[in-house]
Parts: C-alpha cells; structure tokens; sequence
C-alpha cells in the first residue's frame, strides 16, 4: 500500500531533483523512495560530492581482486573479433 509523505522542499532543489532524476529514467518518487529504502538497510544517512561504494560493491570487488591475483576466471586474450565469438561459442 502506497502512501504520500508531505516534505517542505526548495522550489528549485524540488525542480532540480526533478529533472536529474527524469535524465535518469527515474521519477522524483522513486529516487525518495530508494534514499529511504537504503537508509532502513544500513541505518545511516551519508552526504558527500565524494561518491561511496556500498559494502555489496567492496564485497564484489574483493572478489575480483582475488581471482585476477589467482589468474581465475578470466578470459584469454583476442587479436580478432571472430577469436572472440569462437571463444564465446565454446564456453
């Protein structure tokens, strides 16, 4: 079940939001809704201009970083886009 939620906002942080959030896809509902969403999972409100990775994302990249260390997982070089195909063909 929906609800609305009344929030005192600047008109042009409002109208900002509103078209960053439309060159995105997104509508300014959903973009509230994922903020509130990821706040409830983690329990923390964070502000920065300086992007953060989620601990899922450092997660995955430890991963990563350990099969490119152990040379898995990883596909063999091409000089040829058709090396590429067969290549992807066969696995």
């Amino acid at each position: 079940m929906n609800t609305v939620i009344y929030v005192k906002a600047n008109r042009e942080i409002k109208e900002n939001a509103q078209k960053l959030a439309k060159e995105l896809g997104l509508s300014l509902s959903d973009i509230i809704n994922s903020s509130l969403r990821n706040f409830i999972r983690t329990r923390e409100v964070y502000f920065s201009h300086i992007p953060r990775m989620t601990p899922e994302l450092e997660e995955l990249l430890d991963r990563v970083e350990g099969d490119l260390k152990k040379r898995r997982n990883l596909s063999p070089r091409f000089k040829t886009a058709k090396q590429a195909v067969d290549y992807l063909d066969n696995i």
